[in-house]
């Protein structure tokens, strides 16, 4: 498996950088730069060694990049090409410039020479992103080169998910949870392949409880991280500690995380 998480809850910052144009269930209140990075440093505090982020969550990869400055703690980011949010709306490019100046701009802003994992924001067009534009040859060129560790595809499609793998993408994320399993035969071609998934909106945006989704998110195949997005360090004490629980396999196979 080509990109493992270094915790089995990561730590979705969304919610740190952007507050419009959201598809969670109850809308809240952008914090400040200070409490955005207090929340970063506390999640790592409770043991979480994975941050997700991307262009499109507005504030959110400056405010990681300041959180993580100076850390002695080592700590897996993953990132975002294709999708930017700019004065409210989303913008998409998936073309092969845009992914080199999106890396780099990532990599200004997260303060690393290297990005663990570069994630394609796909629109749900996931199969033609793959097939027609440039952005899969310019991450495997990046790869290459040494500034991005490893490639994924945050998918909307099963057939995008499974084109993905078959394009040589070294993980998946994918959306999972007890009301919307419809992915799942992408997750078991993961696990054949030896490839990693991770779960993004496993609550269903605010729908479920973490007892219940926490759980059922790591046991599918190939799992190594769940992206869990809150501004509460409650609510996250209350998933990593469920993530510590579900011991054993994951999927079948010994955990990633």
């Amino acid at each position: 498996m080509s990109f493992r998480s270094a915790s089995p809850i990561a730590f979705g910052s969304f919610k740190i950088g952007r507050n419009e144009g959201i598809k969670y269930a109850e809308g809240y209140d952008l914090p400040d730069e200070e409490t955005a990075i207090g929340l970063v440093r506390d999640a790592i505090a409770l043991g979480i060694r994975h941050i997700d982020t991307a262009p499109a969550y507005g504030l959110a990869e400056r405010r990681v990049g300041l959180a993580l400055a100076g850390s002695a703690v080592p700590v897996t980011v993953s990132t975002k090409v294709g999708e930017r949010f700019e004065a409210g709306r989303s913008s998409y490019d998936f073309s092969a410039g845009a992914t080199r100046s999106s890396v780099a701009r990532s990599r200004d802003l997260l303060g690393r020479s290297r990005l663990d994992l570069v994630l394609v924001h796909a629109h749900g067009d996931d199969e033609r992103i793959l097939r027609e534009d440039g952005v899969t040859g310019e991450l495997r060129r990046l790869r290459e080169e040494g500034s991005v560790a490893a490639i994924g595809f945050s998918a909307k499609t099963l057939g995008g998910a499974i084109a993905a793998l078959d394009a040589g993408y070294d993980s998946l994320m994918l959306e999972y949870h007890p009301l919307d399993a419809s992915l799942r035969p992408a997750f078991e071609r993961a696990a054949d392949l030896n490839r990693s998934v991770l779960v993004k909106k496993a609550l269903a945006s605010g729908r479920l409880p973490p007892a219940e989704a926490i759980p059922f998110a790591l046991s599918a195949p190939a799992v190594t991280c769940v992206v869990v997005g809150s501004l509460r360090l409650k609510h996250l004490a209350e998933c990593v500690a469920l993530a510590k629980t579900k011991t054993g396999p994951v999927g079948g196979r010994d955990r990633l995380g």
